[in-house]
């Protein structure tokens, strides 16, 4: 009969149009990097099983059509979400969301999705307008919790964790709030002009120091310095850092090497990387006892190789590559360097201000560093421990970046 359609095949119409339409395009326009949440980073199973998680993050473009992709990727057992919504938030240190604005995220046109062990999932799509620096609330229910929690502990974003199914709720009084993100790992927006830029790196692109909700990272003031320049105002700044993170072997998060493909390659709409790693494998190299001047040598020629496996890597996805000079720590009291390990850090430094290594270069360290004392951060950018940046460092880290590498 003409203009009738069954019931199945309704479904099977519901369930397409909750995909992506053909020829659309999608830029991630947010994300953040992962690693197993442990000691206070992490969540009792108590709190995890029958409970909401509404987690806060900020969108920097104009958005009308998004989808979330949450992640499983270091658990060791399927993830079950049965239920999950986006709205704007109303405030980002409150859990409370515009009613008019809230949406059901749902996968393949269910409710509800099981996220193998080691795997992301996207939600359908859904129509939801944001203006660029809006705050958006991502919430999801967890039957059980997860036997290992995948998570981004350096959030400086406030989360709120209720007991049972309230992601339709406009507001979780009594919440208990968690300075972390659970189980999400990016955004992406339907916007034919929107591309992203990843910042790679450690706590110092992390934001460490950076008090909770305030958006003060280095990064937030890239992205601001991109959304007044002609023409940039539709580039999105991933921030993929992690406190911690080393080049060549494990910290908090897995090696820069192990996650690059992950964090860079699989966001789409990427087309730069801004690369600022090295701090950490330079200074835990000596930070218990002196090495020989063999191993110095070994680390820095380990370190220029993982360079170049990263540049290689990128320029296969057709990504631009821009390396950042390794800014001068010789005031931290954690890593207590000595002159060996200036050398190092000179000669890491040499290798990517040299052309031809990197596609561009940003110059961190002549940026930061103190002319009386190049071996030390300014004092005016030094945050106290003579390794990261203060809140006025990170904007001069972020006033540093030449906007035209990013066009």
């Amino acid at each position: 009969m003409r203009g009738w359609v069954s019931g199945a095949a309704m479904a099977l119409l519901l369930v397409a149009g909750a995909h992506a339409a053909p020829g659309e395009r999608w830029s991630a326009i947010w994300a953040t990097a992962q690693l197993v949440a442990e000691g206070p980073n992490a969540l009792s199973q108590e709190e995890l099983t029958d409970a909401t998680l509404r987690q806060i993050v900020r969108v920097p473009l104009s958005v009308t059509r998004v989808r979330i992709r949450f992640t499983n990727r270091f658990g060791t057992t399927p993830l079950i979400l049965d239920g999950a919504t986006v709205a704007r938030a109303l405030d980002p240190a409150r859990a409370a969301i515009d009613p008019a604005s809230l949406r059901t995220l749902r996968f393949g046109g269910s409710g509800t999705v099981t996220i193998p062990a080691g795997a992301d999932y996207w939600s359908d799509p859904v129509e939801l307008n944001a203006a660029r620096g809006a705050d958006l609330a991502v919430s999801f229910h967890l039957p059980s919790a997860p036997g290992v929690q995948t998570s981004h502990p350096g959030s400086r974003a406030t989360s709120y964790l209720a007991r049972g199914s309230q992601g339709g709720a406009t507001d979780l009084p009594g919440a208990k709030t968690v300075d972390h993100w659970y189980q999400i790992a990016g955004i992406e927006a339907a916007a034919p002009r929107a591309r992203a830029i990843v910042a790679f790196g450690d706590s110092i692109t992390d934001g460490y120091g950076v008090k909770p909700n305030t958006n003060a990272r280095w990064t937030d003031a890239l992205q601001a310095r991109l959304r007044a320049a002609p023409g940039l105002g539709d580039v999105a700044v991933l921030n993929a850092g992690i406190g911690g993170n080393r080049l060549l072997n494990d910290g908090l998060g897995p090696n820069a090497l192990a996650r690059f493909d992950r964090d860079v390659l699989t966001p789409p709409g990427v087309t730069h990387v801004l690369v600022l790693e090295g701090v950490n494998d330079l200074g835990t190299l000596t930070r218990d006892a002196p090495v020989t001047a063999e191993a110095h040598a070994l680390l820095v020629t380990r370190m220029i190789d993982a360079y170049r496996q990263m540049v290689a890597r990128a320029h296969a996805h057709g990504i631009k590559v821009i390396g950042g000079t390794i800014m001068p720590y010789a005031a931290s009291a954690y890593y207590h360097p000595d002159a060996l390990n200036e050398a190092d850090r000179q000669a890491v430094n040499r290798w990517i201000r040299t052309p031809g290594n990197f596609d561009a270069v940003i110059d961190f360290d002549a940026a930061m560093r103190d002319p009386a004392d190049p071996t030390r951060l300014r004092k005016a950018y030094d945050s106290g421990d003579g390794l990261h940046p203060s809140i006025d460092g990170y904007r001069a880290m972020a006033a540093a970046v030449p906007l035209a590498l990013l066009r």
